[in-house]
């Protein structure tokens, strides 16, 4: 029990911590800094009790195990000298004896090592063994109805979200997106862009109001089924020690070589003809992958992937400005006449984009194509003026 106490209040700790560093802005936002704070202190407060129990366990029972394994030999030292003093044995019956019970002291404090070893592996067992108990998600009753209804479109309708129960971070989203379109979020830090791609991925569900598509909401379609319409690709990626053609593969097993290469190619990764084994070069062996060519990987799994509508959550923010308008271009080529939902960390990104979501305050204040949104000179036209000046009048770098 002390064992699976440590090993349960480790992973708790582990959550906390992990869950505050993922979440930092989210946190800051919602200005949940003392809470998250307290509850690292009181899973640190845990893991330490946890982890001194164990080891005071240890302290008194190796001690006491000792003492008792020295005891028998001890026994058998006064025993044998009394016996032997009186002529009943001879010194070398005593010293055989005593030899022999010495013996046994080595692989009995072996033995209690494995025991505790054992206790140890079963404890840490005993968590993988509780995956078995998780229920299966239940299917859900709905199925993807969308060619009968509303085709692929995705509809937002007065969407509100919270990750508290006492403020919303979303208030009433109203958004249609058309198949085929390529649509820019765009908005300062903490307005909600990041939130709003989740619900548009059907990763979280709005407290009130619905996102559907295809007339179906987002959230109930089974998980195999959404990954064939929606996928969300943060900045955020992860490069596994493996070949290059392997990392590629996992996002469809059956590729070719030929689709491989396709696919890197349309996300401008040139690095690939530096590889000493082009595909077969090791990631971690024969080389390492710098940020933006791992961050290039996961875009060309996308492509492989091959969804209707890509959800890209400043998924080129990594790139270098030139690399990222590369990237961006050759996506905007692949992913041509699917739905692309681009959180737009540069301004050039929206000013090609068929139309802009302009996010503040967790409100969407302003839809529309580039032009009309620069002439009406509100929240996009401000922010645009502003990025173009610090361009020095140069719109496409």
């Amino acid at each position: 029990m002390v064992y699976l106490a440590v090993a349960a209040t480790g992973a708790e700790l582990a959550d906390v911590v992990a869950s505050t560093a993922k979440g930092a802005r989210t946190i800051e936002l919602l200005g949940l800094e003392q809470r998250r704070a307290e509850a690292a202190e009181s899973a640190v407060t845990q893991a330490r009790s946890a982890r001194l129990g164990a080891l005071w366990l240890r302290t008194v029972l190796f001690p006491w195990a000792d003492v008792s394994l020295a005891l028998p030999v001890v026994g058998v030292l006064l025993v044998g000298g009394a016996l032997e003093a009186n002529g009943v044995v001879s010194l070398g019956v005593v010293v055989t004896a005593t030899v022999y019970l010495r013996q046994l002291v080595g692989p009995l404090d072996t033995l209690m090592l494995w025991i505790e070893q054992l206790q140890g592996a079963g404890a840490s067992y005993a968590r993988v063994e509780g995956l078995a108990d998780v229920p299966d998600e239940e299917s859900k009753p709905t199925t993807y109805v969308g060619a009968a209804e509303d085709g692929d479109r995705i509809q937002v309708s007065n969407a509100h979200y919270s990750y508290t129960d006492d403020r919303d971070v979303l208030h009433g989203i109203d958004l249609s997106v058309q198949p085929g379109e390529r649509l820019a979020i765009v908005g300062t830090s903490g307005a909600g862009k990041s939130t709003l791609a989740r619900l548009l991925a059907g990763l979280d569900r709005p407290h009130t109001g619905s996102v559907t598509i295809g007339g179906t909401p987002v959230a109930d379609l089974p998980p195999d089924e959404l990954r064939e319409h929606v996928v969300l690709i943060t900045q955020d990626h992860h490069v596994f020690h493996d070949t290059v053609r392997d990392n590629l593969r996992i996002a469809r097993p059956d590729a070719t070589d030929e689709e491989l290469y396709a696919a890197l190619d349309a996300v401008g990764a040139a690095w690939l003809n530096d590889l000493p084994h082009g595909l077969d070069t090791e990631i971690g062996d024969d080389t390492n992958l710098d940020g933006a060519s791992a961050q290039q990987l996961s875009l060309a799994r996308v492509v492989l992937a091959d969804p209707h509508t890509l959800i890209l959550d400043e998924a080129t923010a990594q790139l270098d400005p030139r690399t990222a308008r590369r990237t961006e271009q050759s996506l905007a080529a692949v992913l041509r006449g699917r739905t692309v939902i681009a959180i737009a960390h540069r301004l050039q990104t929206a000013h090609d984009a068929d139309r802009i979501a302009v996010m503040e305050a967790g409100e969407l204040v302003e839809l529309g194509t580039h032009n009309e949104l620069v002439s009406a000179g509100r929240v996009y036209g401000k922010l645009w003026k502003s990025w173009h000046a610090e361009s020095d009048g140069q719109p496409g770098s």
